[in-house]
């Protein structure tokens, strides 16, 4: 199993919710975060006085696949979430060791 964690635009996440929904992605979790990459913020004016933001808004979106999906997951979100500008995100896959449905008591792939 593997555990994907796509940081992305959070304009982003409708299309990116539709392209995983089309590659059987069943569930995933969605956080606001914010940071900076290579892109290390941006400056702004604001009532006459200029001023750095360095945290940009960005949402996190988790979700646990199979390992016979992870290579069709990281596509989707990939295809999906490219704007070709800077700042598009980043895709992390990590082993995932273990998953149990807390309901049921399903564990390893049946739990995902």
């Amino acid at each position: 199993m593997k555990l994907i964690v796509a940081v992305i635009k959070p304009f982003k996440l409708d299309e990116v919710r539709e392209a995983l929904s089309r590659v059987n992605v069943t569930g995933m979790t969605v956080t606001e975060v914010k940071g900076f990459g290579r892109q290390k913020g941006h400056t702004e004016l604001y009532r006459g006085a200029e001023y750095v933001v360095d945290f940009l808004p960005k949402l996190k979106l988790e979700t646990a696949v199979t390992d016979a999906q992870a290579d069709a997951v990281v596509k989707a979100i990939a295809d999906t979430a490219n704007s070709g500008k800077i700042g598009d995100g980043k895709i992390f896959v990590l082993d995932l060791e273990q998953a149990v449905r807390i309901r049921t008591g399903e564990s390893g792939e049946t739990a995902i």
